[in-house]
């Protein structure tokens, strides 16, 4: 997905992105988005870890292509360490994305293991309203 700096996908993106953050109890700078080079795509740093890597970062990771997914930093700084997908929808509502990064975080099993594929026009649209600050959920 192309997103200009002005266009309602962009401000979507970047709204629906902090409301998932404001859902998880994060400050501020916690996310960062990235609209271009497609696909587009966001990083949030979790305050907490995962039970079975006590000793690595932890952060949920949205992508365009898959949507939500909860990672681990590798101990050598490369490639992120994919656990699950939450896989029910590529724009959840921000309490479900929340819910899903505190299950985890908790040692519940939740997700899927596989990424999912979404149509890119309809994830094009959802972001596009996500640009009015009317869809706070």
């Amino acid at each position: 997905m192309y997103l200009e700096y002005e266009d309602a996908q962009a401000r979507g993106l970047r709204r629906y992105v902090r409301l998932v953050t404001e859902a998880l109890g994060l400050g501020g700078t916690a996310y960062f988005v990235q609209i271009d080079p497609p696909p587009a795509n966001a990083y949030l740093a979790l305050e907490r870890r995962l039970p079975e890597f006590p000793d690595r970062d932890a952060a949920l990771l949205w992508s365009e292509d898959t949507g939500w997914s909860l990672v681990v930093e590798s101990h050598c700084g490369e490639d992120l360490i994919v656990l699950a997908y939450l896989g029910a929808d590529v724009l959840p509502a921000p309490r479900v994305v929340a819910r899903f990064a505190a299950d985890l975080c908790d040692g519940v099993a939740a997700g899927v293991l596989e990424p999912p594929v979404w149509d890119p026009v309809d994830v094009r649209e959802r972001l596009a309203a996500y640009s009015a600050p009317a869809l706070a959920g």
